[in-house]
């Protein structure tokens, strides 16, 4: 009996080979089947689109809008991605409802119905090319229909184990927080408002009809971008931080707060690399902007650096915790207590940010007691910034040239930006330049509630590509409006 299983495990090998070499016929074959029969053809709205499901190993849905761009929804988890490719656009149709705007209430419907018939055909599609492709390559490789059909039935197990997989993943949030990549100045009519996507969400196909809508007047007539209107009631406040006297970046922040309608532009610090007078004439170009410019010192910026934001008309400087009020939103802050320009002046370390950020906590505390109550904390260093946990609801800071956001301990969340200016003009002597990032936050203007943020990346000095992703807070529910902040 002992000696038995020495033969045993040796037959093991020879036993599996067969199985894993069916196993791979299938998964080969069905990727044949969906690359060459699994896509369709069907209308969206006025929209002809293509859609095809492709092996993944995130899943996810993929929008193509050529030439604008593309949509990244994290719609499902799984081995299967769906891409749908814009295609065309039946201009009669869509100029009807870019004329009469009143026709685009009943786009909805008509989106869910065309969403439905197109999955449902999908489906069917791509479970007969799965079927095919396995079946027929089963009978190539092994020329026995015993085994091309063997190939062809786990194929289609396979299949309803990852349309399961993505029927259990569903994600109907997805679409409220879509990843675009593409052209900047078409990404805000693309990804759209981020108020009305949160007070107008009912159901998944109503956020397909304003994607198809935001599409349809994309193409409008001559194929020129329709003007972004914000809605109205929201404030749109621009992020940035650590432009290291990098001049493309005003461009960027000229063109964002153009396409967006920016109503504030918040500056975490270190706008100059050194702080010496010399570089006092870079910020000559704040007034040209077109939005008023908060500024807090950072670790690169020196008195004098302060001192010529403050000069120029449309600027704002906050520190020692005083605070001042703009288009509404009141925003306090504090200068970073540290002055190293470079190498040879050594940094006084955590400690000296901590006193500095509880010293903005107190002053944002008195301010408070007013009734006046504070909307933003800003500082440049997070390790300051952070000491005003729990005085406001949004803290905002810089430094590290790398995004990093969460809620703090008592409540209020703090948003930490990358280098605006890709890490300064020095980062261009690296064989990768730095990555520049802004970020666009959407307030309520009556509540200063954040209701989303857009984060937006280009690569390198690149300034007219762009990856914009929205993202919503964790206590804004899809349905209702969100509700003041009780700790401030």
């Amino acid at each position: 009996m002992a000696g038995d299983l020495p033969n045993r495990v040796r037959r093991l090998p020879s036993t599996l080979a067969p199985v894993l070499a069916l196993i791979a016929v299938t998964l080969v074959g069905g990727w044949l089947g969906l690359v060459v029969l699994g896509s369709i053809s069907e209308p969206v709205g006025p929209m002809n689109t293509r859609m095809s499901l492709h092996p993944s190993w995130t899943g996810d849905t993929k929008v193509n809008v050529s030439p604008l761009g593309a949509l990244d929804l994290d719609s499902h988890d799984g081995p299967l991605a769906l891409q749908v490719d814009v295609s065309a656009l039946d201009p009669e149709r869509a100029q009807a409802l870019v004329k009469h705007p009143e026709r685009i209430s009943g786009l909805q419907d008509e989106v869910a119905r065309d969403v439905q018939h197109s999955t449902f055909q999908l489906a069917a599609q791509s479970a007969a090319a799965v079927l095919v492709g396995a079946t027929s390559l089963g009978l190539a490789v092994y020329r026995r229909p015993g085994r091309a059909m063997a190939a062809g039935g786990l194929a289609f197990v396979v299949l309803l184990a990852c349309g399961g997989t993505a029927y259990a993943t569903w994600n109907p949030k997805s679409v409220l927080e879509p990843r675009y990549s593409g052209l900047l100045s078409s990404a805000p009519s693309v990804v759209g408002n981020a108020r009305s996507i949160v007070s107008d969400f009912d159901v998944y196909q109503q956020e397909l009809a304003r994607l198809v809508t935001n599409m349809t007047k994309l193409y409008d007539a001559a194929s020129t971008l329709p003007a972004y209107n914000p809605d109205p009631t929201t404030l749109r406040v621009l992020h940035v931080s650590d432009i290291h006297l990098n001049p493309a970046a005003w461009q960027i922040i000229e063109s964002i707060v153009t396409e967006y309608k920016i109503d504030v532009i918040i500056d975490t610090g270190d706008l100059m690399d050194h702080g010496t007078t010399a570089e006092n004439g870079f910020t000559s170009a704040i007034p040209d902007l077109g939005a008023p410019y908060v500024f807090v010192r950072g670790n690169h910026d020196s008195l004098s650096s302060q001192q010529s934001v403050a000069s120029r008309k449309g600027a704002h400087v906050v520190d020692n915790g005083e605070s001042i009020e703009v288009k509404g939103l009141r925003i306090a802050g504090i200068g970073d207590p540290q002055f190293t320009p470079d190498r040879s002046v050594a940094a006084e370390g955590d400690p000296s940010e901590r006193v500095a950020g509880q010293e903005l906590a107190a002053a944002i505390r008195r301010q408070n007691a007013t009734g006046d109550k504070v909307d933003i904390a800003i500082a440049h260093n997070p390790v300051a910034a952070a000491e005003a946990d729990g005085t406001v609801p949004l803290i905002l800071s810089g430094h590290l040239h790398h995004r990093d956001i969460g809620v703090l301990k008592q409540g209020s969340r703090m948003m930490i930006e990358g280098s605006t200016g890709g890490g300064g003009l020095r980062a261009v002597e690296n064989k990768t330049p730095q990555k520049i990032m802004a970020s666009v936050l959407y307030l309520d203007r009556d509540t200063h509630q954040l209701q989303a943020w857009d984060e937006i990346t280009l690569g390198g000095l690149g300034l007219t590509t762009a990856e914009v992703s929205r993202h919503l807070p964790e206590d804004v529910k899809p349905g209702r409006s969100p509700t003041p902040a009780t700790s401030r």
